[in-house]
Parts: C-alpha cells; sequence; structure tokens
C-alpha cells in the first residue's frame, strides 16, 4: 500500500468500529431531471463555459433535503450531538492512481446550479491532477460517492467520519414503470435511478434516516422540465 492507501483503510476500518452501519434504499424517477439536462446542455455550456453533469443535481437535492432534516447533519462527540450549521458536501473522487479522494463543496444551500456546477467541475479536475489544496478537503458534513460512474445501479457506502450518513447514487437507466394517470394506470419507459444511504445508527433512527433519504427522491422527480438556466 502507498502512503494514502494506507490511510484510506484506517480511515474505512475505523468508520465500521465506530458506527452501526445502517443502508436505506429508493428508487426515484428522474425522467424530468434526465431530459432537462439532455435539452439544455448545450445551451448551458455556451452560456456558462461548464459542462452540468448529473452531480450538481444531486447536490442540490441533497442541499435542499438536509435543510428539512438538519439532525443528518451533525457529528458525535461522545455523548453530545455537534449540529453543523453549514452545510458542506463532498463528493467522492476516484483518482488515477486507483485512490479516493473527497473534496468538499462548502456551503453548497448557498450556491445556485451554475455556481454548484462551476464548483463540482473545478474540485474534480484538481482532484485528477492532485492540486487540491488541503483545506478543500476538510470541513464536510454529508458526502455523496456516484457509484453510477461505474455502472453500478446501488451501493452500500461506508460513511465518512466524523459525519453520520452518505449517499450513494446509482446508474441511471431506462426502465418500464407504472404511472399513475386520470385515465388509470399505465406502463412507461422512464428514467429510474436507486439511492442508497448508510447512516450511522447510533444517531439517526430509521424513521430519519428513511425519511430525509425519500424527501431526496421527492426533490429529484419534482424536478421542474421547464426551469430556466
Amino acid at each position: 500500500m502507498d502512503r494514502m492507501r494506507k490511510l484510506i483503510a484506517d480511515h474505512m476500518v475505523m468508520s465500521k468500529h465506530t458506527s452501526p452501519h445502517v443502508t436505506s434504499f429508493v428508487e426515484a424517477d428522474v425522467t424530468d431531471m434526465v431530459n432537462w439536462r439532455n435539452r439544455v446542455k448545450g445551451d448551458f455550456k455556451k452560456k456558462y463555459g461548464e459542462n452540468i453533469t448529473f452531480t450538481p443535481l444531486f447536490i442540490e437535492a441533497v442541499a435542499k433535503a438536509i435543510g428539512d432534516f438538519p439532525m443528518v447533519n451533525i457529528s458525535v462527540d461522545g455523548n453530545n450531538l455537534i449540529r453543523r450549521k453549514d452545510i458542506n458536501i463532498g463528493m467522492a473522487a476516484a483518482l488515477p492512481s486507483g485512490n479516493l479522494i473527497v473534496p468538499v463543496i462548502k456551503n453548497a444551500d448557498f450556491l445556485n446550479l451554475v455556481g454548484l456546477t462551476k464548483q463540482v467541475n473545478d474540485l474534480a479536475s484538481r482532484a485528477r491532477e492532485n492540486k487540491l489544496k488541503p483545506e478543500e478537503i476538510q470541513g464536510g458534513t454529508f458526502t455523496i460517492t456516484n457509484v453510477g460512474t461505474f455502472g453500478n445501479v446501488m451501493g452500500t457506502p461506508i460513511i465518512n467520519q466524523p459525519q453520520v450518513a452518505i449517499l450513494a447514487t446509482g446508474a441511471i437507466r431506462k426502465k418500464p414503470a407504472v404511472i399513475e394517470t386520470e385515465f388509470g394506470d399505465v406502463i412507461a419507459i422512464r428514467q429510474m435511478m436507486f439511492l442508497s444511504l448508510s447512516y450511522d445508527h447510533r444517531v439517526v433512527d430509521g424513521s430519519l434516516g428513511g425519511s430525509f433519504l425519500r424527501k431526496i427522491a421527492d426533490y429529484m422527480e419534482q424536478f421542474d422540465p421547464k426551469r430556466e438556466i
């Protein structure tokens, strides 16, 4: 193992020893989000000089859901809970070496979609080039890992201590789904994905963890397909 892999190994083992992990899953219909991105990505690139991926859209939904459920944005100190005022979202990124790094988007709830996109692209690019500053991988309060990048449909991620929850976003796939209409139920081809939330069962019970995960999916499913860029 190189030095970085040793640190990752120690961190993962410590997390498993520290937190009793529970993982919940939901399936989300993100058809409107996918269609919107496909429609605007060319204009977005022309207007802002940035490629818009799904990651900033995911982060936007997570930041909103944390606002609704602030008790997942905490850490544990002995028998005390520390509520984090800032919403700093880490995004796990694979390095060319095969190692893992988690750059952090600070105050994600205050950034609009353009700001999130610029930060995501900048941090991901500099992570691949090993050009991140120490402070850019510190201070996270919640983490997202995109297992869909590798074609995986879901995962059971390990909590990034001292946080208490981590979200895995699975691959978006076209699937037949039942849609309720005013004329009855119909089967349609929809863009579907699984979301997996691992959480620390010392302080996050199934009610909070499950409700928070469902709220993230709700924000994704309620995405406005007519949204302006």
